[in-house]
């Protein structure tokens, strides 16, 4: 059996992020995907949010962050 790993808490900072809580991923903001804290690339500082992607960021950002994105 595969291990699922554990949320890892993070502070997210420009241009790194601190690890709170160890884990292994993070969730998507916007799309509530895991995201393996060996993959991240994207977040906001401002919004302290996590991105799977350069476009659920982009989409996010202009939103003033993703809980104004409507649901999908």
């Amino acid at each position: 059996m595969l291990d699922s790993g554990r949320l890892a808490e993070i502070r997210y900072d420009t241009p790194d992020y601190t690890v709170l809580r160890a884990g292994t991923y993070v969730l998507c903001a916007v799309s509530g995907e895991r995201i393996p804290l060996d993959e991240l690339k994207y977040w906001s500082a401002e919004f302290q949010e996590a991105y799977r992607s350069a476009e659920e960021a982009t989409a996010a950002m202009l939103a003033g962050g993703a809980r104004n994105l409507a649901k999908r």
